[in-house]
């Protein structure tokens, strides 16, 4: 189990990385869009219509990701109040249930979002010419990285090699990265 953990932990960190670098490169795309956007209106007199739908394409993609990086870094959808004020036990428990519910969360994201984009597949997105289907498959990217990512926090503290998952350190309580 340690070695499917540690091969786990290796895979996720160099998935992080790319989904926060293209994460950073879309939100970065999509501004330059929207100022290309803004300069056609009101300096070329010429709205480029593609701009819209283009940026907010980027938008499910870059926001997708960043949030599957957030659950890895256990900056996002936490309740750590509740964490530092239960008994040892019960945190435990707690801990337990939590990344359970987020790859729970992240399965049905998956699943549902697959269903959406082949549902849509057929479909064309008339601005920017290309399948609708393509809205969806963030979704389901998305929920594949954040079921797998929190799958290793949960592995990671039920075989003790995290006393919680990563970021969560109770008062008076040191933690290892």
């Amino acid at each position: 189990m340690r070695a499917f953990t540690a091969f786990l932990t290796r895979l996720d960190a160099k998935l992080s990385l790319f989904a926060l670098i293209a994460a950073g490169a879309g939100l970065v795309l999509m501004t330059a869009m929207v100022a290309w956007g803004v300069f056609g209106r009101y300096v070329l007199n010429d709205t480029p219509i593609w701009v819209e739908a283009g940026s907010l394409f980027l938008m499910s993609w870059f926001i997708l990701l960043g949030a599957a990086v957030g659950v890895r870094e256990s900056d996002h959808l936490g309740f750590e109040v509740g964490l530092v004020l239960s008994p040892p036990p019960l945190r435990a428990v707690l801990i337990v249930l939590g990344e359970g519910l987020v790859c729970t969360f992240g399965l049905a994201m998956l699943g549902y979002g697959w269903q959406l984009a082949a549902g849509t597949w057929s479909d064309r997105m008339p601005i920017i010419g290309i399948s609708r289907g393509w809205d969806y498959v963030p979704i389901a990217v998305g929920g594949a990285l954040i079921a797998l990512f929190a799958l290793e926090k949960l592995l990671l503290f039920v075989t003790g090699e995290q006393q919680a998952p990563l970021g969560f350190v109770h008062f008076g309580e040191s933690q290892e990265a």
